[in-house]
């Protein structure tokens, strides 16, 4: 919806093609964490973590918090400054 409603395309210019492209591995680096997590709740249902086998947890963890780090800065410099 928000490619929809913008008013330029990857084509218009340098913006729109940066705003493409970040949004875009923004959107990947979602996906790559969501079947990260789907692999650790398989690993909880199976029992397979213990107290001293959870390292995947904490990887996943730490990675959602790259990853919503990467979405504020993304958020200051494309919608913030980049509308100022």
């Amino acid at each position: 919806m928000e490619y929809v409603q913008s008013g330029f395309t990857i084509a218009d210019s340098v913006y729109g093609s940066t705003f493409y492209s970040t949004t875009g591995l923004h959107g990947l680096h979602v996906l790559v964490g969501t079947i990260f997590l789907f692999f650790c709740l398989l690993k909880l249902v199976n029992y397979r973590l213990t107290l001293n086998r959870h390292i995947g947890v904490e990887c996943g963890i730490l990675y959602w918090h790259f990853v919503d780090i990467v979405w504020l800065l993304l958020f200051i410099s494309i919608y913030y400054w980049g509308g100022m």
